[in-house]
């Protein structure tokens, strides 16, 4: 069971991670359909897609998928209805870098349901 605190910014559960590092692998590719075939994750919006890819244009810098080191720094806070996920992002030419994934976690039965929201710079 997932911790539900308003209060603080707890590390990404175990069980979150594998789903994390497949949308994460996606934008890598700049494959932002995809995300949506993932298990569990919604279809992406087009203004979202658009959002992330002028983000990640903008900030210029080519991501790489999630280091082990990612989840020390990544974090998820709960919200009344959804958790918070913020995975920080990775470059080839810095490793950590200053872009965000922002995800909503919805609790759904026995499972989850994530809902990419944005990359920013954070």
């Amino acid at each position: 069971m997932v911790t539900k605190d308003e209060q603080k910014e707890l590390p990404i559960p175990v069980e979150w991670r594998q789903t994390l590092h497949a949308v994460v692998k996606c934008l890598v590719k700049n494959d932002h359909y995809s995300i949506g075939k993932t298990p569990l994750v919604s279809k992406l919006p087009e203004a979202t897609s658009i959002q992330i890819n002028s983000y990640i244009e903008d900030y210029g810098e080519e991501l790489i998928s999630l280091p082990e080191d990612a989840w020390g720094s990544s974090v998820y806070v709960w919200q009344r209805g959804y958790w918070d996920v913020l995975v920080d992002l990775w470059t080839r030419n810095e490793g950590h870098s200053d872009l965000v994934l922002s995800v909503r976690v919805y609790e759904e039965q026995e499972s989850y349901r994530f809902e990419v929201q944005m990359v920013c710079v954070f």
